[in-house]
């Protein structure tokens, strides 16, 4: 293990000793504890063979989870593959304030729009039974994904997934909830993510090409129409853009307009409540 960590120290990974583990134990099948308990083990030519092969990949920056092929995210493990984002723990902002507003609606709708993995809609759906949902996409290889993931957590038979573009190719209806991670980063910062981010993770999940509020227009510009009156919009924002964000609402249609922070204090999900009309 020694020899991997050197190995990925080298080609600039973080955390280089606890990537290296993470990626032994992939490859024994076990967990990273097994590996302290057990510093004796020595692996077989096939388990040092995927070894190799997994080391092999994150050398090159290849995200762990991609290889691995699969990430927990609020308690379940969701099924993570290039096609779509990896999920992250800032997004579980919106599973939980999405959860907060949907306990007190009977039978409620929830519309996802960009569901990619599937892990926001899923996870709102695993945890609120007697709620259905919609979730669309742009990529059909992540409606696939997520299709997978929903009946790997036993909602897809409350879960309609639609090939769309934002609000186009929806048929006609409302629903009690909007949520989305919508493209936010800005094409002028693509070159400041990091490297994993910027070379494996779907750009088309990641930025508009423009200046990162232009998917974030069209979602807040056509939810009054797909709300139900007192619905609510929640998405996850870039850093920064809450400001430019809150003047995306008019006064007409939005009851109010409010930010949540992450861990770091930093406005990251936007409540937006439909006026009761």
């Amino acid at each position: 293990m020694e020899h991997a960590a050197e190995r990925l120290d080298e080609a600039g990974v973080a955390d280089p000793r606890r990537e290296a583990a993470s990626l032994v134990a992939m490859a024994i099948g076990r967990e990273r504890s097994f590996l302290i308990a057990h510093p004796e083990c020595v692996l077989t030519a096939e388990e040092a063979e995927r070894c190799g092969a997994a080391i092999g990949r994150r050398a090159l920056r290849e995200p762990l989870q991609y290889i691995r092929g699969s990430q927990e995210f609020f308690g379940l493990e969701f099924e993570v593959t290039s096609d779509v984002l990896i999920p992250r723990p800032e997004t579980e902002a919106v599973v939980e304030a999405g959860l907060g507003f949907l306990v007190a609606r009977p039978s409620p709708r929830v519309l996802e729009i960009g569901v990619g993995s599937g892990c926001i809609i899923v996870s709102l759906l695993a945890n609120c039974e007697d709620a259905t949902g919609t979730g669309t996409d742009v990529s059909k290889a992540a409606i696939e994904t997520a299709r997978r993931n929903a009946e790997r957590h036993g909602v897809d038979g409350r879960l309609e997934l639609v090939e769309a573009d934002v609000y186009s190719g929806l048929d006609a209806g409302r629903f009690d909830l909007i949520v989305s991670n919508p493209p936010y980063v800005p094409e002028k910062d693509m070159a400041t993510l990091q490297e994993e981010v910027r070379r494996f993770e779907p750009r088309s999940a990641l930025t508009d090409d423009g200046d990162g509020l232009t998917i974030i227009r069209r979602i807040v510009e056509g939810a009054p129409d797909r709300l139900v009156p007192g619905g609510l919009l929640l998405m996850e924002i870039g850093f920064g853009q809450h400001r430019d964000v809150a003047g995306l609402f008019d006064e007409i249609s939005w009851e109010s307009v409010e930010f949540l922070p992450d861990l770091q204090g930093i406005p990251r999900v936007v409540s937006a409540a439909r006026r009761d009309q």
